[in-house]
């Protein structure tokens, strides 16, 4: 069974946070956990608390040990811009140059490690 957590409008681009999700995909949870704490970036922090929500939200079901979960998916996936459009100052010669506030939403699933 899949178990999954999501963190949407973080205020950060996805590109900057996509190093982390490739990071922990395919480990078990509990290395997964270290390996973000390790990790000094706002994508990993934010990547921490999701994983830690979708352990919880796993934690739930009776039947399932939570020390047995492995990450099965962690994606980020680029949200709408702040304030829905871009924004510009001025730029040389009297030109716009156009700011773009990104925002991403994070996804994490977990499942139960596939005894063969």
């Amino acid at each position: 069974m899949e178990f999954r957590a999501s963190h949407r409008y973080a205020h950060m681009s996805a590109k900057k946070a996509r190093p982390a999700a490739n990071l922990i995909r395919g480990l078990d949870v509990n290395r997964a956990l270290i390996l973000l704490q390790g990790h000094k970036t706002r994508g990993a922090a934010i990547f921490s608390k999701v994983l830690k929500s979708a352990i919880a939200n796993a934690g739930q079901n009776d039947a399932v040990n939570v020390d047995s979960l492995v990450v099965s998916d962690a994606r980020v996936d680029e949200g709408p811009l702040i304030h829905g459009r871009p924004r510009f100052r001025p730029g040389p010669m009297g030109r716009a140059m156009t700011i773009r506030r990104r925002t991403s939403h994070f996804r994490i699933a977990v499942s139960e490690k596939e005894v063969n």
